[in-house]
């Protein structure tokens, strides 16, 4: 095991780790990054965004040492042959979170009727693509089952990920301006 350890850190040393990952992994590499770089010398290049953005690329042939995405999508990489199946180690588990901008109220979301309506008295609501992030398929899914898709949709603002969605909230000038995406980009969003 020891000499499995060295050989990694010396090929390390020569490059960097290159990463594709879903964008609730950010803080996390950030975290890891510096520790990284000191014990093998090597940098982090990672690359996040929402998980079917982060999957296209690899299925383009985007080069990468790492992958981190959702159980699903790996899965389904490794039915294509584009992920070895021996590999794979779970990381984590991130939840699908409701924001709203530093100051403003937050609002009840205690039950289904207390969500319903928050996101009804919301002037937008911003949230990451519904067909790739997801937190935004997610989040479509929880709107179609409290029958309010039709209600909000003038009112949804996607964006390619749910860090950009956040980001996007914080500058919002709407008061009760809501959002919706994992807990991990909410945290990171000042």
């Amino acid at each position: 095991r020891y000499l499995r350890q060295r050989a990694l850190r010396e090929a390390l040393r020569m490059s960097d780790l290159v990463l594709l990952s879903a964008g609730a992994a950010k803080a996390l590499v950030e975290r890891i990054a510096g520790a990284f770089h000191r014990e093998t010398g090597a940098k982090i290049r990672g690359t996040f965004g929402a998980v079917g953005a982060m999957r296209d690329k690899l299925a383009a042939g985007e080069a990468c040492d790492a992958f981190v995405s959702t159980a699903a999508i790996l899965d389904a990489l490794v039915g294509e042959g584009r992920v070895v199946a021996a590999s794979i180690r779970p990381i984590g588990r991130v939840r699908t979170g409701i924001a709203v901008r530093a100051g403003d109220p937050v609002p009840s979301i205690a039950d289904a009727d207390a969500l319903a309506a928050a996101l009804r008295e919301a002037p937008a609501i911003f949230l990451p693509d519904p067909e790739r992030a997801t937190a935004g398929v997610h989040f479509v899914r929880v709107l179609d089952r409290l029958g309010l898709i039709g209600t909000l949709a003038a009112r949804l603002k996607t964006y390619p990920n749910g860090a950009t969605a956040m980001n996007e909230l914080a500058q919002c000038a709407l008061p009760g301006a809501i959002g919706c995406t994992q807990v991990t980009e909410i945290l990171y969003t000042p």
